[in-house]
């Protein structure tokens, strides 16, 4: 794949810290009371059924959206512009313009020099297995390629934390492979993947660790392999087996 170009400053956002985080809207409460740690390593799974609150973890996580209540620091420093992370919607928005200038687009925001765009960019679309498609227009790609593209762009921040929004909802399975193995090939680059999925199939596969949510509070998390093989909780229990969560 070539040289990766590195543009990333001495600067950590590791590890992201949320304690006791709630997010209202006017009487809602969308997360409520939320303690987690996001560290350096394999990707971080979070699953639960819907309304649970996933996006708007997400949302914060990245710097989105401000708690409105208790704390995130990122590298034991509170909030600042998210220069190190990224992320990438379920609906993301291709520009019209073609794939290779919705990538210069991208490199341009990072503050990259523009003489160096045609190697960086070249380097982006060969991770996300679009190569040779640079002149196509990027709204005439297949949905999972738009997902890749989409990766790219989010690629192009170098970020140190990538954070990913149900990437493989409405794909077919060979979309979803495709998008799947860019999140592994992003994670072995060292690069902090957190990323939502109603799939639980899904989460076996990319996740290292995983975040139960319900009605906006983390039921159960931990290492994957221990969450499937003996779930703690009986929440955690029947959504495994496939009963709905109300």
């Amino acid at each position: 794949m070539g040289r990766v170009i590195a543009m990333r400053g001495p600067a950590t956002d590791l590890p992201i810290v949320l304690r006791d985080v709630g997010y209202r809207v006017r009487e809602v409460a969308i997360l409520d009371r939320v303690s987690l740690c996001l560290t350096a390593g394999a990707p971080t799974v979070l699953i639960g059924p819907n309304g649970a609150g996933k996006t708007t973890l997400l949302h914060i996580g990245m710097g989105l959206i401000r708690p409105t209540s208790g704390q995130v620091t990122f590298g034991g420093h509170g909030g600042g512009a998210p220069s190190r992370r990224a992320i990438v919607f379920q609906r993301p928005v291709m520009l019209r313009r073609s794939v290779a200038a919705n990538i210069e687009y991208a490199l341009s925001s990072a503050g990259l020099a523009r003489g160096e765009w045609p190697e960086r960019g070249a380097q982006l679309l060969d991770m996300v297995g679009l190569a040779g498609l640079g002149d196509r227009p990027a709204r005439r790609l297949s949905g999972g390629e738009q997902q890749r593209l989409a990766l790219a762009r989010a690629l192009a921040r170098d970020p140190e934390v990538l954070f990913l929004d149900e990437p493989t909802a409405s794909l077919d399975p060979a979309a979803t492979k495709a998008v799947e193995d860019v999140v592994r090939a992003v994670a072995a680059r060292g690069i902090k993947v957190v990323m939502s999925t109603h799939d639980l199939a899904e989460a076996r596969r990319i996740a290292g660790d995983v975040v139960l949510l319900h009605r906006g509070r983390i039921v159960e998390s931990g290492p994957a392999a221990e969450f499937f093989a003996g779930p703690r909780t009986d929440q955690a229990r029947r959504f495994l087996a496939g009963e709905l969560l109300v």
